[in-house]
């Protein structure tokens, strides 16, 4: 499940600057808030703290002083990552919220082991399609009827070799165009996940 939301209205009233850091019990309140009003099929607070709790995932949030704006997530399989979750409060749509959260969660992705990231996104989906082609992801395939109210298909997104060089260039280059600093706290560096074994291992 992604969801950028297609529509809101920003919030550009001087601030304090956004700060994406870990996911955390406490910030679950807002986090299920913002789900509420951006997702047609919102996870319950068991599933993320399900989801969260688990090795194989990597769960952010986005706050701009004590107040979350958005979340986003992602799990692990084999080299691959899976964007399992990315929204924006409504009210602060439109700022590079949802950049943010995206170059944090890819660059801790490569940090851990990924070679390719994957999601999907509503075919109607515009803004969140142009987003996601910024970061290099491209369609894949199509699943049918795989969101509901309204039921709609999805495109499968892929971005490859995100663990080259090029693609550190490509975030970087990202970065750069953002309006502000990107501000990240309580991220230490990641463990790189083990390779797999190699055939024949046991």
């Amino acid at each position: 499940m992604t969801t950028v939301a297609a529509t809101g209205r920003a919030d550009r009233r001087a601030g304090p600057p956004v700060v994406v850091s870990p996911m955390r019990r406490r910030h679950l309140r807002a986090v299920l808030g913002i789900e509420e009003r951006t997702s047609s099929t919102p996870w319950s607070l068991g599933l993320f703290l399900a989801e969260a709790r688990r090795e194989e995932r990597i769960y952010l949030v986005a706050r701009r002083g004590h107040r979350v704006v958005g979340f986003a997530g992602l799990l692990f399989a084999l080299a691959d990552g899976h964007v399992t979750t990315i929204a924006v409060d409504p009210d602060h749509q439109g700022g590079g919220i949802g950049t943010r959260l995206l170059l944090v969660l890819v660059r801790r992705a490569v940090e851990r082991g990924a070679e390719a990231i994957t999601l999907e996104v509503r075919t109607s989906n515009e803004p969140a399609q142009a987003l996601y082609r910024r970061f290099g992801f491209a369609p894949a395939g199509v699943r049918k009827g795989y969101y509901r109210d309204p039921v709609e298909d999805a495109l499968v997104l892929w971005a490859h070799d995100v663990h080259l060089p090029e693609y550190t260039e490509r975030l970087a280059a990202i970065e750069e165009g953002l309006s502000s600093p990107l501000f990240a706290e309580g991220l230490t560096p990641s463990p790189r996940r083990p390779d797999p074994p190699e055939e024949g291992y046991l």
